[in-house]
């Protein structure tokens, strides 16, 4: 009789033969497409968030390292701040203004609508990865400056980089612009906004929007990208200088105030 076992055995079938796979394109050009889209995932990770990180910390450094800096934080916190006398106010004449090089950091900006934290660098020139993306708001050459005849224009990014512009459609007509250098405190009041399309260059002429009128006036303009995450059209705010007074005898009153 034979032994179950060997009985078994000898029935089995044989274990199938294992077949190499088949190499597939479209299961290829499956897994580009995958690792394509995880490294578009990780540059919109870096494109917006970690370069607000590193835009934020760079810009308030370099805020830091100009002496002659106030911020609003300091002058809410500080309970004796002083503000400018009325006799020192100015509004017909020219004011000493610097003559910065290209990417040279010559002013800070304040927005009280934007709250006490908000003081960013102005530097000169607006080239993006030479002055907007490392540094903040970059003054168009040629312009005035602040508080001077004419169109003290600058730029500066909605989103990315420090995003010193992102907050443009909340300001409200009457709203203070304030501008310090080491010589002066120059206080605007937002006037109008619109957005244009990029190639309407006549936003940053001496007279907003009147490229044959010449300076008229003592304007301010703010350019920056619209809508959000694009550059299809720019958004503009106006100002108009209310007054320059020079430095080291108190802050503008406007900077204390809290916007309604």
């Amino acid at each position: 009789m034979s032994d179950p076992a060997t009985l078994q055995n000898e029935a089995a079938p044989s274990a199938p033969e294992r077949k190499r796979p088949r190499i597939s394109i479209v299961g290829i050009i499956g897994e580009l497409l995958i690792f394509a889209g995880l490294l578009l995932a990780l540059f919109v990770v870096w494109q917006l968030f970690y370069t607000d990180v590193q835009g934020d910390r760079q810009q308030a450094e370099i805020v830091q390292d100009l002496a002659w800096a106030e911020t609003p934080e300091q002058a809410v916190e500080t309970s004796t701040t002083q503000t400018i006398p009325d006799d020192l106010k100015e509004t017909d004449i020219d004011p000493p203004v610097p003559s910065p090089e290209y990417q040279e950091t010559f002013a800070t900006f304040m927005v009280p609508r934007w709250g006490e934290g908000y003081v960013k660098p102005i530097s000169e020139g607006v080239s993006r990865p030479d002055v907007l993306d490392p540094l903040g708001l970059g003054h168009y050459p040629e312009n005035a400056m602040p508080g001077e005849a004419g169109n003290f224009a600058i730029a500066g990014h909605r989103t990315t980089y420090g995003k010193p512009l992102r907050n443009v459609d909340t300001l409200h007509v009457g709203d203070s612009l304030i501008v310090q250098t080491e010589d002066i405190w120059a206080v605007y009041t937002v006037t109008d906004w619109e957005i244009v399309h990029p190639s309407e260059y006549d936003v940053v002429a001496p007279t907003p929007r009147d490229v044959e009128a010449g300076t008229t006036g003592r304007f301010i303009t703010l350019t920056t990208c619209h809508p959000l995450y694009s550059a299809a059209e720019r958004w503009i705010v106006y100002g108009e200088l209310e007054y320059w007074a020079p430095t080291g005898h108190g802050v503008p009153a406007e900077l204390l105030e809290v916007p309604q």
